[in-house]
């Protein structure tokens, strides 16, 4: 049942494969025409040999006249297909590298179109091994598979019809042992595609371990767990290793067997064709010549094409694993007809929502809540009470399985996801920065702020101070992930970047020094990184931005939330309390509990 699964699976992703390929079907018909000329000058050549042989081994003397044209067409045709295979090749690398850029960029396509839960539920670096290594390994079956399928099944072809139109029964010798090579090369083949399929999703999860481990190397140092980690490593090398050895120990297997089978066809043609030269049976010695050159080209492509069987079996186990991720459920379309949200008020209802992250652990239940136009909302818990999840639902990246959200009374899945993310500015604890300049940063959302704008939003962040002790200022260019700024610093970084707002956002009320401040804020441990002096500023900075606009305040530091119009309490993805700081302490419940064991005995 396995072999069966694994031979649909094969037959699928050659399809798909071959669709891609389709796209470039004038340059695969020209690469098919160069092929044919390669071979057919390469089946002439023999011939031409053949009857030089003649000429050189009749009785008396050697015939020049005959000899010296055969030897120039033998030179034009060996030129000829010199070129041929040289154009072949530029022709067939343009079709692999197109077919597999197009892949890559359908993949990342697709990866913006999938949900979180789906990126979420993967080690990053697993996906980055499809797009990247998976599609190489692809890349190398194909080149070889066009440039030496075609000609292997041509030269194969053009052989046989040679062979039999001079003599059918050592054609028929040859006939009849091919099904030999052919039962060793799918023998070998239907074993090696799931092993070369194991080896390339162990690759995936090695490339996962070392992209993990390296991005969090200060961590592993800080607890001492070099040795432990190095020790997971090399258990998944050393599973690596076994499923390469096997892999290549069966695929190795093709080449010796195939050129044993080969070997014995070539003896057998030798003995046949001696036999009928020697009986008096019109074989020339220069056409027994030609016979045997193409028995050996024969059964060659029978080495190549096995070798390239091996090859394809390892690509299309890579791209089984590519198409998985371009086929991956995307997240559910926009609406059709959604229209945008205009002139956004910061009106945000909840209706019995209900959300879990899996169907057997539900986390949020009956989650009712009305947030009125530019009030400050306070969302405050122990961890894995729903915070973050609220506001995941906010900007939809995840959706509920029950209930509606709205804003300005219209349901947010009728509004498209680019309208709706665009009313809200986010402010995350964890800070993400790319590789570029500190002014290609801050201008993320909107690449062609000008100069002023940038520095007012630096500004306004308060991070204009250390911007301008760095070396080159806003010009400085930082590495992947913020390089050797501190967590702070990326932190004022990212505040920055929401200051200056998104190309096209409209500025809500208060928007001052041309920063496009979205309607909406969302603030998730947004100071949890920042020295208490500078959070200070940045309180007061968030305070003239959350003015008239509704906004929602994740907070672990309670002292960050007291001046919230509503502080809601969560627990266990509930509601268990709502209203301002001081009827909260005085309702001496959940709240008050988590205050008092943060602040007790201090004097606030």
């Amino acid at each position: 049942m396995k072999n069966t699964n694994s031979s649909g699976n094969q037959v699928a992703t050659v399809k798909k494969v071959l669709r891609r390929i389709g796209r470039y079907r004038w340059l695969v018909l020209l690469s098919l025409g160069l092929s044919a000329v390669t071979v057919v000058l390469t089946l002439v050549v023999p011939i031409l040999v053949g009857k030089a042989i003649d000429g050189i081994v009749g009785p008396g003397a050697v015939r020049f006249d005959v000899i010296w044209p055969l030897l120039w067409k033998i030179g034009i045709c060996v030129g000829v297909t010199a070129l041929g295979q040289w154009l072949m090749n530029i022709v067939n690398n343009r079709v692999t590298f197109d077919v597999v850029r197009d892949l890559r960029e359908e993949a990342l396509g697709h990866i913006n179109r999938l949900p979180l839960s789906w990126i979420d539920a993967r080690p990053y670096g697993e996906t980055v091994s499809r797009v990247i290594a998976d599609a190489d390994q692809l890349a190398d079956g194909l080149l070889m598979g066009f440039t030496q399928l075609f000609s292997g099944v041509l030269t194969m072809l053009g052989t046989l019809g040679f062979m039999f139109s001079q003599n059918v029964p050592i054609a028929l010798v040859v006939v009849a042992v091919t099904p030999l090579s052919l039962f060793v090369a799918r023998f070998i083949a239907r074993r090696t595609y799931a092993m070369f399929r194991a080896q390339s999703e162990v690759r995936g999860a090695q490339t996962a371990f070392i992209d993990e481990r390296f991005g969090n190397l200060k961590v592993v140092q800080a607890f001492g767990r070099e040795d432990a980690e190095a020790a997971a490593f090399d258990g998944i090398n050393e599973e690596l290793r076994d499923c390469s050895l096997k892999a290549t120990f069966y695929s190795s297997l093709t080449n010796p067997c195939t050129r044993f089978v080969n070997s014995v066809v070539y003896a057998l043609v030798a003995l046949a064709g001696a036999l009928v030269a020697l009986g008096g049976g019109g074989m020339t010695v220069g056409t027994l010549t030609a016979f045997l050159s193409y028995a050996n080209q024969y059964t060659k492509p029978f080495n190549e094409i096995s070798g390239v069987v091996t090859e394809l079996q390892n690509a299309l186990a890579c791209a089984s694993r590519l198409f998985e991720l371009i086929e991956a459920p995307a997240e559910t379309p926009d609406a059709p007809g959604a229209k945008p949200l205009e002139g956004v008020r910061g009106q945000v209802d909840w209706r019995d929502v209900d959300f879990a992250y899996a169907p057997e652990r539900p986390l949020i239940r009956d989650f009712n809540l009305s947030v009125k136009p530019g009030q400050r909302v306070a969302i405050v818990g122990p961890t894995g009470c729903g915070k973050t999840t609220l506001i995941n639902l906010l900007m939809r990246f995840y959706e509920p399985q029950a209930g509606a959200i709205c804003v300005d009374g219209r349901d947010i899945n009728g509004v498209p996801r680019a309208s709706l993310r665009a009313a809200y500015g986010m402010v995350l604890q964890e800070t993400w920065l790319k590789a570029g300049t500190i002014r290609e940063n801050i201008a993320f959302g909107d690449p062609g702020a000008d100069m002023d704008r940038v520095v007012a939003a630096a500004k306004a962040a308060h991070a204009h101070g250390f911007i301008t002790r760095l070396p080159e200022g806003y010009d400085t260019f930082i590495g992947e992930d913020g390089g050797l700024l501190s967590q702070g610093q990326k932190q004022l970084l990212c505040i920055s970047r929401v200051m200056l707002g998104r190309a096209g956002a409209s500025a809500g009320p208060g928007g001052e020094d041309g920063l496009a401040l979205p309607p909406m804020l969302i603030l998730d441990e947004a100071t949890s990184s920042i020295d208490t002096r500078t959070e200070l500023k940045i309180q007061s900075a968030f305070a003239r931005m959350m003015r008239g606009r509704t906004s929602f305040i994740v907070a672990h530091r309670l002292s960050t939330i007291r001046e919230a119009d509503v502080i809601l309490v969560m627990r266990d993805g509930r509601i268990v309390e709502q209203g301002n700081h001081e009827s909260l302490l005085a309702a001496d419940g959940f709240y008050a509990e988590l205050y008092h064991s943060q602040f007790a005995g201090v004097e606030l």
